[in-house]
Order: C-alpha cells, then structure tokens, then sequence
C-alpha cells in the first residue's frame, strides 16, 4: 500500500484544511476518511468512535456500505477493532478474517477486504476510537505506513476531543473539552469548593500539531532535550533537589529516561511523519500512557509517572514557559490540580483565592492532607487522571467529604453544590454559636476538646472554635516544608510564637516523627522493607539523640516559665520512654546551670501507637504523666492493615469489638493509675466514633478544627452514664470481630444525638 505522492506530511496538510472549512460534524468526519484513503492508496477507511456507554461505533467510513455508520457497534475488546481499542496498541494483518478476534459484521460489507491495519485514537493516554484502513489484496503493511496511520490519528483525536461530534452521538473522549465529567477519589479534607481549575505544573496544550519544516523541527527537538538533560544533570550535581520537592532517586530515574536512545528515536520518527516538535512529544507520551496504564505491575505503572514529568518539562522547554505558575497570581475561586504535591508546594500559594484541591496521589493520612485540613481547605485525593482530564481554567467542584469532583459541572449539578455550599455555611454557624458553650453532655459530664496542629496557620483555630487547647501538635512539619534542617534557633522561634499564640491554653507538643512515609528531602532515606514498622519517630530520636537533645533544648526555653507538655511517638517499650525522659532531665540540668528560666510545670507522655504498650500499660502509666492515644497508628498496627492500601484501610471497623476492647483496656487503666488518657488520633473527630470514646470513659478529645463543632454538637445531646452501660453490654456479648456502629448509630438516633 504505496502513499500517494506528497505522503504522509501532504495528507496533514490536507486534513488541516478540512478541519478549517465550515461544514457539519458528519461532512467533516466523512471527507477525512476519504482523504486519508486516498492518500494510502486504501480501498477502505474507517472511523470507530468510544460511546460514552464503552461501546465502539462506526462513525465514518469509504469502502464500506455507508448505511452500516452509526449502526454498526461493538464492545471494547470485540472484533479487531474491539481488541485494538482495548490494548491501545496498533494492529497489521495480511489476512484479517484468519484472525481469531476477527468479528463478521454482515452489514458492513468488509468480507471482500482481507488486508487490515488499524492504530488507536489516543489522546493523553485515552483511547477515543480507532482508525482502520483495509485492502481487499493479502499484503503486509510496512513500518513507516504504520507510524503513518498513527500520526494522521493523533490528529483525528484532536478533532474527536474538541466535543464536537457530541451532536452526532454521546462521544468517551474522556477529556472532552466542554464535557462534564464525575470522578472519584478518597476524601483529604472537609468542605465543599467551587471554582476554576489551576494546575500545579499546567499541561502544555499543544494546538499546533502539522510542521512547516520538518529539518527546523528536528533541530527545535534536539536543542529542547538537550536543555532537559543538562538541566536535570545540573540539580543533581548541585543537590539542590529540595527546593524543587523531588527526590534525588527521581531526578536519577529522570536522567535515564532523558538519555534513552528508543525515546529519542519514536519522537523523531513522529516529527518525520509530519508533526510538530511539541505534537511528537505528546503522541509518543500518549502512546507510552496507554500502554503503560494498562500494567498491573505497580512498578511499570509508577514509572508512567516519571515519563510523564519528563514529555511535560520537555514541552515547556519547547514553547519556553516556566513548568510551575507564578504562585503569588491566583485567580480568584482557584482550585489546584496536581498529580501530586508536597506541604511546602501547597504552603507557596497565596491561601486567600484557594478554595480547594485535587491530587492524583497522597492519602487521608498524607502529608499534604494534614497541611490541607491545617488551612481549611476541602482536598481530594487519588482522582484517576485529574491532571489529564482538566484543562486551565475548567470549571470544577471539589467535595471533600464525600471524595467527589465534579469537572466541568452541568448547571444543575453547579446549583446544587452551590445549595450544598450555603448549607455548609449555615451549618458552620451553628457551630460558631456553640463556641463559648461550655463542653459538657446532659448528664453533666466535661469533656475537653482540643485541636491538632502542626503551623502557626492553624493556631487562630483555637479561638474561632472555643477549643481548649492544642491537644498535638505536630512539630515535625516545621522540618517536612524547610527547605534544610531547621536550626535549634529556628525550632525555638516557632515554638515561642505557639505558645505566644496559644495565650494561657494549653499545647502538648509531639517531638519529632519522622521516617517511615514521612521522609525530608534533605536527609538520606534509609530503604527498608516496611518503613512504617522500621527506623522512625522516637527510635531515630533515641539512635541519633543529638538531634532529640536540640527539640528538647529549644522547647525547654521557649517554654520558660510558662507549662509545657512534651509526647514522644512510636514508643513500644516503657524503656524507650525512661531513656527520652533522661534526655529531657538532662537537657533541664544544662539549662538551669546556665541561668535560663525553666518551665513552670513540666509533663512527659507518650503517643500509644504500638500495640505493645498495651501489655505494659501498668508500667507506662505509672511512669508517663498522661497518654495519648494515636488511633490511627494503633489501628493500622493491631490489624495489620495498611491505612495507605485501598484494598484493606476500610476492611476493619474502628468501632468493632476488639478496637473498642483495646481502647478500654486503657481508658480503665490510666483511671486506676491516676494517668490522664486522650485520643489525639483521627477518630475523636468523628461524632459518632467521639460517642463512643466518651461512653467508654475518656474525657479529653483532640481533633482537626473543622470536627470541634460537630463534636461538641454531639455531646451536649448525649448521656453518658446510659450510652455507657450499652457499650459494655454489648462488648461482653460482642462475638469475633463484630462491630458496634449500627447499635451506637440506633443509640444516637434514638436519643436525638446528631452524628
């Protein structure tokens, strides 16, 4: 199947000027496909088109009985159309109908054709539709005819993205410009915002695909690449890889990617079919994206990442634009849409025009998440493709309750979230009317709430919600958004300015927890087969105890004179605990010998975390003034269920039996004892799961800033002393691994409590 004269760069040409002329959908569609059979030399060409509903149809065609178009449908994966669409992978046959997969469709009139090829319509790595040319001579197609076909796709899924066939049928072109689109994905933070989209690292558009000259094309390829490597060997070189937020792994796996010869060679093949620099960038990206996301190996799939950073900075390279936003220029309403994002990414921009934020990546427990709750601001995480499926400026609704994106909402759907916006609001300022209103139930119990933060941002939450106090605060996302480690000086500013902010509450400061998913970048990272259960929190601060010494010693004088209460993490040994006691002992001796005022009243605890501790919790209260339960650690721990694994973090019920068991254990105890006991962990948050910490005898709460309204809402309604004897009832009947929420949920319906 010989081009005809001019090849494939004529047929582009060609195909541009279609594009250009006013005609319908339909009349376009059909003059595309009979330019490009008459370009190949092909009997027949034909377009097939992703529905909305996942079936392929047959839009266009020349060669077959044009009566079959908009008739002929089949699903992903049926026929040889159905399996090109579903591997995303070109396909040449000198004898179709041999083919196993071949599915005859009678209508079509294809019997007489036996020569087959057809290539995907991808774009960003989804699969639009499939292109297929067919000769009725047995002939096998050579390579450049395929890479030929396969550019002339790239422009027909332009034409298929740009939604303008949606009057024709209801097109999946997934990323369709002006199409609504509902993901997905797991809830970071509360709330609901409506705005416009602004990407982290904003995508290049690219608008012109067909080159001019294909030699100056060429030259702007090379001189682009060149510029990535040498820019990718300069912050290695320099280990400047902090201030960019990637680790020095990453930039490695860059440079191998940007040094490797096959790349080079697909894009350059593509420029010589007739595209541009940029469009050749893109469609061998799209290629790699649809084959790549259709691994299972978690391994290949995360290495997509890496290629997908290296095609988006080679693509600002080409069009000469910086690949991050100026951070301090955000439109008013702007909702971020990253793949994935650190702390101090988030912290750059300017928080008075952001009302929301979309990952890629990052869970519930995820750095960036702790930092969105911090600034109030609703987050979603793990959406499926966000950074492809949106363009600058989209429209967009982020629920970070429920865990939903509405992209490109329908006006409808914008209503309504908009109602559900102002009931929020509403809400809220019930909430604020219960702010100076004493925390205890009906039957007379106190119960003290406090928050947990981590930044001099989340401090003014303690007035706004009435808390009585910072319950955690979390001192290692001072070190997590530096740029370096900060200085004793510098962790003894910020910790000044807590207290000077706090006024005469109370703060408990956890020390440094650090390692397992929460590495800096400026530290060497020590790579261990589970990291959650290796070198992290006080088992560093103890291996390395000059760098404890230093917390303490700053905390211990920013403290002067005033009360301080210090938490060590991961503790699984009353030992671990006496010999961070001895440091603190020792860090108070230096400080009085050299004349700086100590602390007025001093208190140690530890975070129970380690499931070991409680088989020493005699010991642990009797040595710690107070305990704080970390139920999100505790959890993970007793059930050996990753909290960051989709598959089994929702598997076990935190108000089931044993949990419940395990929390009264210590609650009884730490009474015994004389040892004060509090949850700072996720669950005292949640009002029906705070109920039920309540009823089993705990009386200090600390929580995000959003949850102290609802909470406090919740144990004003309750009585303890009745809530109290149906949880132990039911835990003596309790069989395996039940859960108690439907009885607890009854409870609190029963009795008017709102959850």
């Amino acid at each position: 199947m010989p081009s005809a004269p001019g090849g494939p760069r004529l047929l582009l040409r060609r195909l541009r000027e279609i594009m250009a002329e006013p005609v319908g959908a339909q009349d376009r569609l059909d003059k595309i496909v009979t330019q490009i059979a008459a370009n190949m030399v092909a009997e027949v060409c034909s377009v097939y088109v992703m529905r909305g509903d996942g079936v392929l149809e047959l839009f266009a065609t020349e060669g077959l009985n044009r009566e079959a178009v908009h008739l002929t449908i089949m699903r992903s994966g049926e026929g040889l159309v159905g399996l090109i669409a579903s591997t995303a992978e070109p396909l040449a046959l000198s004898d179709a109908q041999s083919h196993p997969a071949f599915s005859y469709k009678p209508e079509t009139g294809e019997e007489i054709y036996h020569a087959f090829l057809g290539v995907p319509l991808l774009r960003a790595g989804n699969t639009l539709g499939v292109l297929v040319v067919q000769n009725r001579t047995y002939r096998v197609y050579a390579e450049e005819e395929v890479e030929a076909l396969q550019t002339t796709a790239m422009v027909v899924a332009e034409m298929l993205a740009t939604g303008e066939l949606q009057a024709l049928a209801p097109v999946d072109t997934g990323i369709a410009l002006r199409r609504a689109v509902y993901q997905k994905g797991v809830a970071l933070a509360d709330g609901v915002g409506l705005g416009h989209v602004v990407l982290h690292e904003p995508r290049v558009v690219v608008k012109n695909l067909i080159a001019e000259n294909i030699d100056a094309e060429l030259r702007r390829l090379d001189s682009a690449i060149a510029e990535v490597r040498l820019s990718i060997d300069e912050l290695i070189e320099r280990g400047d890889v902090a201030h960019h937020g990637e680790h020095r792994e990453v930039l490695e796996t860059f440079r191998m990617f940007a040094h490797d010869q096959g790349w080079l060679r697909r894009m350059r093949e593509a420029v010589t079919s007739g595209l541009t620099a940029e469009a050749a960038v893109e469609r061998v990206q799209s290629d790699n994206r649809a084959r790549m996301l259709r691994q299972t190996d978690p391994y290949l799939r995360e290495r997509l990442h890496d290629l997908d950073d290296l095609a988006n900075r080679l693509l600002h390279r080409l069009v000469g634009r910086n690949l991050v936003a100026e951070r301090g220029q955000l439109p008013e309403n702007a909702i971020l849409v990253a793949r994935s994002m650190g702390p101090a990414a988030l912290l750059d921009y300017d928080r008075s025009n952001l009302r929301g934020l979309v990952l890629e990546e990052g869970g519930p427990t995820s750095h960036i998440a702790i930092v969105a709750r911090a600034l109030g601001i609703p987050a979603v995480g793990e959406v499926s493709n966000a950074t492809s499926l949106t363009e600058q400026g989209d429209a967009i609704i982020v629920d970070g309750a429920a865990g939903e994106v509405q992209i490109r909402p329908n006006p409808d759907v914008e209503a309504a979230y908009a109602e559900k916006a102002r009931l929020r609001a509403r809400r809220q300022e019930q909430y604020l009317k219960l702010r100076d209103v004493p925390s205890i139930t009906k039957d007379g119990i106190e119960v003290t709430l406090q928050i947990n933060a981590g930044l001099v941002v989340d401090l003014p939450h303690l007035a706004e919600t009435g808390a009585a106090g910072v319950g955690l605060f979390r001192t290692e996302l001072q070190f997590m958004i530096a740029e370096r480690m900060p200085s004793a000086s510098e962790q003894q500013a910020l910790y000044s300015t807590v207290f000077a902010e706090a006024g005469d509450r109370p703060v408990t400061f956890r020390t440094l927890d650090i390692g397992g998913d929460k590495i800096l970048p400026y530290m060497q990272s020590v790579e261990e087969e589970n990291p959650a259960l290796g070198w992290r929190a006080i088992r560093i601060g103890l291996d390395r105890p000059g760098l404890l010494r230093a917390q303490v010693r700053a905390l211990l004088k920013a403290a002067g004179g005033r009360p301080l209460k210090i938490m060590f993490p991961m503790v699984a040994t009353c030992d671990e605990f006496e010999r961070a006691k001895q440091i603190v002992e020792r860090e108070k001796a230096h400080l009085a010998n050299h004349g700086h005022p100590l602390p007025s009243d001093l208190k140690l605890g530890v975070m129970l975390e380690v499931p070991s501790l409680l088989f020493q919790l005699k010991e642990i209260c009797e040595s710690a003034d107070f305990i704080s339960l970390g139920t999100n650690d505790l959890m993970q721990f007793l059930f050996a269920s990753d909290r960051e694994n989709r598959r089994v973090a929702d598997r076990f019920d935190p108000l089931s039996a044993p949990m419940l068991r395990a929390l009264n254990m210590v609650v009884e105890q730490a009474q015994a004892s004389g040892c004060l006991a509090t949850v700072c962990g996720e669950i005292g948050g949640r009002p029906l799961e705070a109920m039920a910490l309540i009823g089993l005898g705990f009386r200090s709460l600390s929580m995000s800033p959003s949850s102290i309204g609802p909470v406090k809402a919740m144990l004003l309604e309750m009585n303890v002393a009745e809530l109290s004897v149906l949880i132990r009832e039911e835990l003596k009947n309790a069989g395996g691994g039940e859960t108690l929420r439907p009885k607890l949920a009854h409870f609190a319906e029963t009795h008017g409590i709102p959850v």
